[in-house]
């Protein structure tokens, strides 16, 4: 018997750590993802059809890179471990093929390069405490997407970014050195 979560039901609010999520996860199959944050269930929002088209140009761009070539993947809406009390869920997460042959292994990997596309319902303090989770996890680069602004802030530490529009070229170096392109080519 599948159990369905819908809005209406109550999420526990007794669970402390990342597994014991999962766990009650696995017995109510819900649609949609969420992230796990120090005992406090949080629905993500999924990539929107108006969003669509960055996911696909990322997508196609990062195949032409020589770590695709090598069976690194760059992946939608896949858990990224934080620690064992948080777990995000990125919009697009990079992960190398040592790192996905892991995963086949059970070992919960951890984000090295997340790209968030900012949501209508995101507060700057969410983007915050998202860029210092990815950090806190070994992170080495996070890209946040603002589709209204046709910008691309890169953070390269938690504490610091670099806002990327127009025909300025962003790079996802020293994590994929040939991801690469002009802000504007993406929304184009």
């Amino acid at each position: 018997m599948i159990t369905t979560l819908v809005q209406t039901e109550v999420l526990p609010t007794d669970l402390q750590t990342v597994e014991e999520f999962e766990n009650w996860q696995r017995q109510h199959v819900s649609e949609g993802s969420f992230e796990f944050l120090d005992g406090r269930i949080i629905q993500k929002e999924s990539i929107k059809q108006d969003e669509a088209f960055i996911a696909n140009f990322l997508l196609r761009t990062f195949m032409q890179t020589t770590a695709f070539q090598k069976g690194d993947m760059l992946l939608p809406e896949l858990d990224s471990y934080v620690s064992e009390t948080r777990k995000r869920v990125p919009d697009l997460t990079y992960f190398t093929a040592e790192e996905i042959q892991q995963m086949r292994q059970k070992v919960r990997v951890k984000s090295k390069f997340a790209i968030e596309i900012l949501s209508d319902s995101e507060s700057f303090e969410d983007v915050i405490e998202k860029v210092q989770d990815y950090f806190d996890a070994g992170g080495l680069l996070v890209w946040y997407i603002v589709p209204k602004q046709q910008k691309i802030y890169v953070y390269a530490s938690p504490d610091e970014s670099k806002a990327y529009k127009g025909n300025e070229v962003i790079s996802a170096a020293p994590v994929i050195a040939d991801f690469q392109f002009e802000v504007s080519q993406m929304f184009s």
